[in-house]
């Protein structure tokens, strides 16, 4: 027989999990579902079933590691029957390792998970915002259509007076399971139930509201608290604010997406707040006092004498409420300083003095109307 380690296709020092790993990559591409018909698949699944069961018990890899197949001649082959074919079946050795309740078998043999009606949809709403609502935080309201309870039947999706019954198919537990004999014993496998869909009862007299769903799709509003400090992008999740279950299932979960729209004034940068401030080039020079309106109310900013266009002044803790922290962010205000485009005479002629007192040369030539206009003078 091939060596154990060969057959996993692991080097003899590997780990538990790298062990595990191995078999299940092995255990997919040779079962038998996987390879229907292929008998010599079927024998080497059997065999990466032995050595698996040797290398992850510790003391019978000891003995394998120290004296090979006779070391473990009476731990391998003879419990493949028990393996596969005793009280659990092979859909019990793949739910332990992919995990059961409704995907089971990798290779289509539904495990055994837990009957009943299935749980709502999760459900998605966009909410609209101002600027300040993001900043400061609100309560805002969300429509939209969803499924809720019926109350005519109180979600059991029974007519009046009546009640579901079990399923008489699979005695309520919304699977049924069925057993194959194979070269490897026995084999179960299982599946939704058909006649009550998985859910265990059945509906002889449904409801005439909700024609037997227990739930009724109807529009629904919730009022939504929106915390400070969050921007477009941000999902709040409602829990139990989805969809309402079939029959008396479980409620998904509500998705808020925000929206912000911007503001005329200010802008974010991460949680501080951003604004330009307009000076004129004498304000600049001379230095200025301006009222400046913020989300807190108005604020004096002194700007002065020989403020350099971009100069930035800070008012700490006027930003964003930190989301996840505490304080808020900074407000940043930055100059602008703005150059008059029409001069009349007066202003240009003492602009041109100025110019000429620091020695700075500027453009005295003059327009074409106005050199037509002075040859006729």
């Amino acid at each position: 027989m091939a060596d154990y380690y060969e057959l996993l296709g692991v080097p003899r020092n590997a780990t538990a999990d790298q062990l595990k790993k191995a078999y299940r990559q092995r255990a997919r591409e040779l079962h038998p579902d996987a390879k229907p018909g292929d008998a010599a698949a079927e024998e080497r699944f059997k065999k990466v079933a032995q050595a698996y069961e040797v290398l992850s018990d510790p003391e019978q890899r000891a003995r394998y590691d120290r004296f090979g197949e006779q070391g473990v001649s009476g731990a391998g082959g003879h419990n493949m029957g028990d393996m596969f074919g005793g009280g659990g079946g092979i859909g019990d050795i793949f739910e332990a390792f992919f995990g059961g309740g409704g995907g089971g078998s990798p290779f289509g043999g539904g495990g055994r998970g837990p009957s009943g009606p299935p749980r709502g949809q999760d459900l998605e709403v966009v909410a609209d915002l101002s600027f300040e609502q993001a900043v400061f935080g609100a309560t805002v309201p969300v429509t939209l259509r969803t499924a809720l309870r019926c109350d005519d039947c109180h979600g059991s999706g029974a007519g009046e007076g009546t009640k579901p019954v079990t399923c008489s198919e699979c005695n309520g537990r919304g699977q049924v399971q069925r057993v194959r004999q194979s070269m490897l014993g026995q084999m179960v496998t299982s599946s939704a139930c058909t006649k009550c869909s998985g859910m265990g009862q059945v509906i002889v007299t449904p409801c005439v509201a909700c024609t037997g769903e227990g739930r009724v799709i109807t529009e629904k509003t919730y009022q939504v608290d929106v915390p400070a400090g969050v921007d477009t992008g941000s999902t709040l999740r409602l829990t139990g604010r989805g969809a309402v279950g079939p029959r008396g299932g479980g409620t998904g979960d509500l998705y808020v997406h925000l929206r912000v729209a911007a503001h005329e004034r200010y802008r974010r940068e991460g949680d501080d707040l951003v604004t330009e401030l307009q000076v004129s080039i004498a304000q600049a020079s001379l230095g200025a006092r301006f009222t400046l309106p913020t989300l807190d109310g108005d604020e004096e900013i002194v700007v002065p004498a020989g403020t350099q266009p971009g100069r930035e002044f800070v008012l700490r803790q006027r930003g964003v409420p930190r989301l996840q922290g505490r304080g808020r962010g900074d407000l940043k205000v930055r100059t602008q300083v703005r150059v008059p485009t029409k001069l009349s005479e007066f202003e240009a002629e003492l602009l041109k003095k100025y110019a000429e007192s620091r020695g700075e040369e500027v453009q005295t030539e003059q327009g074409l109307f106005s050199r037509i206009k002075s040859a006729f003078q």
